[in-house]
């Protein structure tokens, strides 16, 4: 199906809060808003950037702004989308249609197109670099095979955690040295522990 056949199906469907949506559509469209169709909602974009999408739920409906963080939020009724989670996008619930101010709506849209112009964005936080601590077992290994080194440190920081943490959780030496045997071939073909389980 075309996604302009899913948009004007979404609109379309019996919903509690379909003339909620017609009016949020009828707002965005207004604003020369490019119409897709993702994560199946009816989302708006500018210069083929992600502004805001129109959501229906059993509850209410709203407008998801991906950027939202970064307006003004004078009416202060943005919530953070899943808090804990979501960093930059920001929900506007509505339950009733004469909750939808359309000057008010519009401002929030408009203010959310000139973010996206300009460029305004939420720098991706840098994750914590992965601490990878190696049982000496492991570096026994490394130390009488300069091959299996170099395997394993071609792994990712992830793989080489799950490979330290598997031989140093075993409580018996027997194990221990079962588990290196049984790791030493997969690490040499350049394989994570658990890649037969992705």
């Amino acid at each position: 199906m075309e996604k302009s056949e899913k948009i004007e199906r979404y609109y379309a469907e019996e919903h509690p809060f379909k003339p909620h949506i017609a009016i949020l559509r009828e707002i965005a469209l207004k604003l020369n808003l490019e119409e897709t169709y993702k994560w199946n909602f009816p989302t708006y974009m500018v210069n083929g950037k992600n502004v805001l999408a129109i959501c229906k739920f059993n509850q209410h409906c709203g407008i998801w702004f991906f950027n939202g963080v970064f307006l003004s939020d004078s009416e202060k009724v943005l919530e953070n989308a899943q808090e804990g989670k979501t960093q930059a996008m920001r929900h506007w619930k509505f339950k009733a249609t004469d909750e939808i101010n359309i000057k008010k709506v519009s401002a929030y849209m408009t203010e959310a197109i000139g973010n996206e112009q300009k460029g305004i964005k939420l720098a991706p936080k840098k994750k914590a670099p992965v601490t990878v601590v190696l049982p000496k077992e492991l570096k026994e290994v490394f130390r009488q095979d300069k091959n299996f080194k170099k395997a394993f440190t071609t792994l990712s920081d992830y793989q080489q955690r799950e490979y330290g943490e598997y031989i140093a959780t075993a409580k018996q030496e027997k194990t221990k040295r079962s588990r290196l045997e049984k790791i030493i071939p997969m690490i040499m073909a350049g394989k994570g522990l658990n890649d037969k389980y992705k």
